[in-house]
């Protein structure tokens, strides 16, 4: 009945847990995604966020194969992306280790040893048996001590397990184990986070490769007028109708253009490498796929962006930040745990014998078992300044949640902003360009009839020149604030676990 009792007692003991149990907190977000409060009349139809669940492969709105084609590529070739794989696999590795210490260790050993006691040792402190007894017939029969000089040099062979098992009574192990699973958590987070970064990181990098070849092509394309403008003021001078002050201006105004064109090479070139590492490919290796020159890639009329309650749970660094303050959480248990006493059970079965004929028989088993338990007494207060570091390390973990929370959303609110302006900035800048190749082909009229100097064609060309390349650029950033955008929804990571 007694027996009963304690085991019932520890069973009990062993379902006991101290410390904090975690509760994922409740992010705050707000009703409806932020907006501007200024507004500006748009000059041509902008793209619209909308309130519609987002598409995991959201790339596919630019309708671009190309760029599909690469973005599938990420999560097997990228560097980093494989890095993050194998601190997950570590992370859970050292999860195993740690819930190791929820089971019994148990060893196996065997030995042989030769020996020899000493004479002058421990055995001789007993007498060595004196001529007295010797004489009354005891010395080394039994009833008496033996003499030292009788025990020759012999054989001990061995073999058996020994084991071991500190029971869990406060959950110290389990803590351990869940600031572990938490850990790995943490680190599966990252590692989609990583992903994240890449996948943005090289739709970037296409997206701009894109702008580069079209900026190369206005170039090309006001060289070719240029040259036209070279080709008649020659004309002109030969029929006495201009200078060679503007035939000087119209060749100064072709060389300038083309100056542009070795530059603009060399950046197409470094984004085609920057694509490549990003996909783990060597300088060049992607300049046959990535040259010829694309279109940049559209924005859609409207792009879905989901609900903001919805942030929390796509947000890679938000289930982070969550899974980082879970095992801090954890840690306060292990602390605690700390402060009530260890049970450990402990034995050993073997077999011993001096001859190893006689090894397996029965009488030469020996075996020890029992319990032993260590209670902290005084450890200098180390104890209470573990659980005071364990505290504020978790307090610090809630504050970095919160803050990786408000971050996210003014990501996403800075992100819409821009979508929003650089549109309107690029509609104006189309209406220039539009304006400026007008101006151009009036100024034309106008030399071509004598009604004006080539000085107006010379700056109708640079106007013209620099608002395509603007209007270029402009159309290249909205572009690109989209990819910002959807890195700032957390899209996309999602790719990964469907490979896996």
């Amino acid at each position: 009945m007694g027996i009963k009792s304690s085991t019932s007692i520890l069973l009990l003991l062993a379902g006991c847990t101290v410390g904090p149990n975690f509760e994922s907190p409740s992010p705050w977000s707000p009703d409806s995604w932020f907006r501007s409060t200024r507004t500006e009349k748009a000059t041509a139809p902008i793209s619209l966020p909308v309130a519609e669940p987002i598409d995991v492969e959201w790339w596919a709105i630019f309708n671009d194969a190309e760029l599909t084609s690469l973005m599938h590529r990420v999560a097997d070739a990228n560097l980093d992306v494989r890095a993050a794989d194998l601190r997950l696999a570590e992370a859970r590795a050292q999860r195993g280790v740690t819930a190791a210490g929820l089971f019994p260790t148990v060893n196996g050993n065997g030995s042989y040893t030769r020996e020899q006691v000493s004479k002058n040792g421990v055995l001789s402190l007993l007498g060595g048996g004196s001529q007295a007894t010797q004489s009354n017939g005891l010395g080394g029969r039994q009833g008496g001590i033996p003499s030292t000089s009788t025990i020759p040099a012999f054989d001990l062979f061995q073999a058996g397990f020994d084991a071991s098992w500190e029971l869990d009574l406060w959950g110290k192990v389990r803590r351990q184990v869940e600031s572990a699973s938490a850990q790995v958590d943490s680190t599966t987070e990252a590692r989609r986070n990583t992903l994240l970064t890449s996948l943005a990181e090289l739709a970037r990098n296409y997206v701009q490769l894109r702008g580069l070849q079209e900026s190369e092509r206005i170039v090309r394309s006001n060289l070719v007028t240029a040259e036209q403008a070279v080709h008649l003021t020659d004309e002109r001078v030969r029929g006495g109708l201009a200078t060679d002050l503007d035939l000087a201006n119209a060749r100064a105004q072709a060389e300038g253009t083309a100056a542009n064109l070795p530059q603009l090479e060399a950046q197409e070139l470094q984004a085609i490498n920057a694509v490549s590492f990003l996909l783990g490919a060597a300088p060049g290796a992607m300049a046959a796929e990535l040259e010829t020159r694309k279109p940049i890639p559209p924005i859609p009329p409207t792009v879905p962006i989901g609900l903001p309650s919805e942030l929390a749970s796509r947000r890679p660094d938000i289930r982070q930040a969550d899974a980082q303050l879970h095992a801090a959480t954890a840690d306060i248990g292990v602390a605690e745990a700390n402060f009530f006493p260890s049970v450990t059970l402990s034995g050993s079965v073997a077999l011993q014998a001096t001859q190893f004929s006689r090894v397996f028989e029965a009488n030469a088993l020996t075996y020890g078992l029992g319990p032993s338990i260590s209670i902290p007494i005084f450890e200098g207060g180390r104890l209470t300044r573990t659980l005071e570091l364990r505290k504020d390390q978790a307090k610090e973990a809630a504050l970095n949640y919160q803050k990786t929370v408000l971050q996210a959303f003014h990501d996403v609110d800075n992100a819409l902003i821009a979508y929003r302006a650089d549109q309107l900035r690029r509609d104006r800048l189309v209406a220039q360009s539009a304006q400026s190749r007008r101006a151009l082909q009036i100024a034309n009229e106008r030399y071509r009839n004598g009604l004006s100097d080539f000085l107006e064609v010379l700056t109708a060309q640079r106007t013209l020149l620099q608002a395509d390349q603007d209007r270029a650029t402009a159309t290249t950033t909205v572009s690109t604030d989209l990819i910002m955008l959807y890195k700032a929804l957390g899209g996309g990571w999602q790719i990964g676990e469907q490979k896996s």
